[in-house]
């Protein structure tokens, strides 16, 4: 038997005796006359009782294990029905069909659908006290996930905005700046909406699980251009990320985290430029950053890996089919990022 995804002990203690003489009502448990009576037909009824339940729990936790989301629900819930129904039935008419043998009589198609119906009452208690248990788990397992996404977000873009002023008034600010600058003077507009463009993505990203990758590299590539003014041919940027892999997801900053990252922790000179690499395989599921590794020997401390690590726990909030992959090796440094489905069926703030 497969292990189930949740601990029943105390409902399999109590649930087979209470069920097995709920079951005996229906079948004359008023009527008995005597204790040995009681404790005989209580002991067939536990019997079959416990050989019901089990093997419905069974049943319940293969295919839980199959189809195991919220949204696999309703093709869960019609195989168990149909697998039930079925052994159900075909049980009812083996022991019936002994037990008319045995007495040498001939029963009626009553009797048969009394007993089906019957026998069918404890197996539907148990797949909805199963099912029933397993929907709540995983809507308080989703409310409290969604809590701590919107935490881990919360730190990120604190983490983010660090020893900076409130974006809303740098980005009014910049605005201005641009304002006051001289028409004539396009290198320093073109710099300050760059810079502008930056902020308003902070400011519109910040509150969503996630974005789309055209929105996150459109503002990678404006985060990018500022450097490029600073460190011009020095830093090397190549793209491969074909159309098809557009439409999918990621978790907002996450890919420009791991850009801030490469730029921060490696040296970035005319001797040793900064070469950085983004690309997309929409086959492997995987958007890949991946940098020269020059590590920096003096300025900024070395990297704690705080960021890596809140990048990890984000996706594994959003339930990403794959973990967040890093790798190191022959002067290179590589972050794979899981690609999300653009589709809804995740539901990460699912109600009961």
């Amino acid at each position: 038997m497969p292990p189930m995804p949740f601990r029943d002990r105390l409902l399999l203690l109590w649930g087979i005796p209470i069920g097995s003489l709920l079951v005996l009502l229906p079948r004359g448990l008023l009527q008995v006359r005597s204790v040995p009576e009681f404790l005989a037909a209580w002991a067939v009824s536990l019997s079959f009782t416990t050989v019901f339940w089990l093997s419905g729990r069974a049943l319940w936790a293969i295919l839980f294990r199959r189809f195991p989301g919220m949204h696999q629900t309703r093709q869960r819930l019609w195989l168990l029905a149909s697998i039930n129904t079925t052994t159900t039935a075909v049980v009812t008419v083996v022991l019936l069909s002994i037990s008319a043998r045995l007495r040498g009589i001939h029963l009626p198609v009553s009797v048969w659908v009394t007993e089906f119906g019957l026998n069918m009452v404890p197996t539907i208690i148990v797949q909805l006290i199963y099912e029933s248990w397993n929907y709540f788990r995983q809507w308080a397992d989703n409310v409290r996930r969604a809590e701590q996404l919107q935490s881990a977000s919360t730190r990120s873009q604190l983490e983010a905005l660090q020893s900076q002023l409130d974006p809303h008034f740098l980005f009014n600010s910049l605005n201005t700046l641009s304002a006051l600058i001289e028409p004539d003077n396009e290198p320093a507009q073109d710099f300050v909406e760059q810079l502008s463009d930056v902020y308003r993505y902070v400011l519109l990203a910040r509150d969503q699980p996630t974005v789309p990758l055209s929105e996150e590299l459109a503002f990678v590539e404006t985060y990018l251009a500022l450097h490029k003014a600073r460190f011009r041919d020095n830093l090397r940027v190549r793209w491969q990320v074909p159309a098809a892999a557009h439409a999918a997801r990621v978790a907002p900053l996450s890919v420009q985290l791991l850009v801030e990252n490469a730029l921060k922790h490696n040296v970035t000179s005319r001797e040793h430029p900064l070469e950085l690499e983004l690309s997309a395989d929409p086959v492997t599921g995987y958007f890949t950053v991946r940098n020269t590794l020059r590590p920096r020997t003096a300025g900024l401390a070395p990297g704690t890996g705080t960021g890596l690590r809140n990048v990890r726990h984000r996706y594994e909030l959003l339930q990403a089919p794959q973990p967040v992959a890093v790798t190191q090796e022959a002067g290179w440094f590589q972050v794979q990022l899981p690609l999300l489905v653009p589709d809804e069926k995740r539901q990460l703030h699912a109600s009961p």
